[in-house]
């Protein structure tokens, strides 16, 4: 069944337009799919499968806590709960109405995330707890395309690794393509001058990358999840799921 665009609704930050059948629902902003819903499936084939399957990278085993910067329809957050029904999750954004589109549309407030509505890059420089996992997904609308409002830089990535407990991994989700190739190169860069190990997971559909970085990390640890969904179709799209490794920087 096909979709249809049943609003469109100007919040404090970006335009969404909300199209939805019976068993699915879309946010698009700024031509792009902002959050996702299905009834009976969890994966996308897209962004948000990078984003939960690099959560669960650490040798160490499943995390017990996760902040996500950039909370928007929790369509990562979907997943994670799925996988890890005891894990805490934390999330900060800044646009209380999408949060409230999601509630009412996508069930969000069924996924138990404590949600704390501010400024992200502010409200971490203000964060005095530790996580497992840091994601930062925080994009915003332009004229005709999403953008990330941080810097993304040495500077940057060193405020998320502060809030990391021993082990813990920090992952960074970026747009691919044209416009977008300067903030993804910088990134990369202050990944490998940051951390250890660095790895960049992708889907074949995906014109995202998600880079995570901690001291190890090991492909190995999503054989494992497979089974975890009932869905065919998200099994299929779980096992292609890319994970590509980041040669180190060499000594100075």
């Amino acid at each position: 069944m096909r979709l249809r665009c049943h609003a469109v609704v100007d919040t404090a930050h970006q335009q969404v337009q909300i199209w939805k059948n019976e068993h699915q629902c879309e946010f698009r902003v700024a031509g792009a799919i902002h959050a996702w819903w299905h009834s009976k499936r969890y994966l996308t084939g897209l962004a948000w499968d990078n984003i939960a399957a690099a959560a669960l990278l650490r040798p160490e085993g499943p995390p017990r806590s996760i902040l996500m910067l950039g909370l928007a329809g929790g369509t990562a957050m979907r997943i994670l709960r799925h996988l890890l029904p005891d894990c805490r999750l934390v999330a900060v954004d800044i646009d209380r109405e999408i949060v409230a589109l999601a509630e009412l549309n996508m069930g969000l407030d069924e996924l138990g995330i404590e949600i704390h509505f501010a400024d992200a890059y502010q409200w971490i420089a203000r964060c005095k707890e530790r996580f497992d996992v840091v994601i930062d997904d925080v994009y915003m609308a332009g004229s005709d395309d999403v953008f990330r409002p941080g810097k993304s830089d040495t500077r940057q990535i060193s405020a998320l690794k502060r809030l990391l407990k021993p082990g813990g991994l920090v992952l960074a989700n970026l747009v691919n393509g044209k416009g977008h190739r300067a903030i993804q190169t910088r990134t990369r860069q202050a990944f490998r001058e940051g951390f250890a190990t660095v790895r960049s997971v992708t889907t074949h559909d995906s014109q995202n990358e998600t880079l995570v970085g901690g001291d190890s990390l090991t492909r190995s640890s999503l054989d494992r999840w497979e089974d975890c969904f009932a869905d065919s179709f998200d099994r299929r799209l779980w096992r292609r799921i890319k994970v590509r490794k980041f040669a180190p920087l060499a000594p100075r």
